[in-house]
């Protein structure tokens, strides 16, 4: 094997390498419990920046208990709405359903009012005729 030969082999094996480590990861974890999650907590919503949302808090499975997930502001998504995290019971079995951003079918788009240039005034003399009337005594 020639080393030109050689060199491209390499080299086309670290660019995939690369590329696999370089790929985002789009994995999503199912979690499920045969135990009930307690009851949501209350908390106390802080004053949130504007562009953004309250996401509330949920419970978490951290492998052998639940443990509570503070409630965040989040970026909000123009037309979205957020649903938040929940879990769901299929018979006996309870199954984490991560919060995510859904279409808002009410969600109607604020368009910007153009400002209308003011009209021009007509002129008029100190006894309110206008100026040029015909017919002025």
């Amino acid at each position: 094997m020639n080393r030109t030969h050689a060199f491209r082999i390499v080299s086309l094996s670290l660019l995939l390498a690369a590329g696999v480590f370089a790929a985002p990861a789009n994995a999503q974890i199912n979690i499920s419990v045969t135990i009930a999650p307690p009851a949501v907590q209350h908390e106390m919503v802080p004053d949130i920046p504007p562009g953004h949302v309250w996401a509330p808090g949920y419970w978490g499975w951290n492998g052998d208990r639940y443990i509570w997930v503070r409630g965040r502001p989040i970026l909000q998504r123009e037309g979205y709405v957020w649903e938040p995290d929940r879990w769901e019971q299929r018979d006996r079995t309870y199954y984490r359903k991560q919060g995510y951003w859904k279409y808002d079918d009410h969600y109607k788009p604020v368009k910007e009012k153009k400002e209308k240039k003011p009209k021009k005034e007509k002129h008029h003399d100190d006894r309110g005729e206008h100026k040029g009337d015909k017919n002025r005594d």
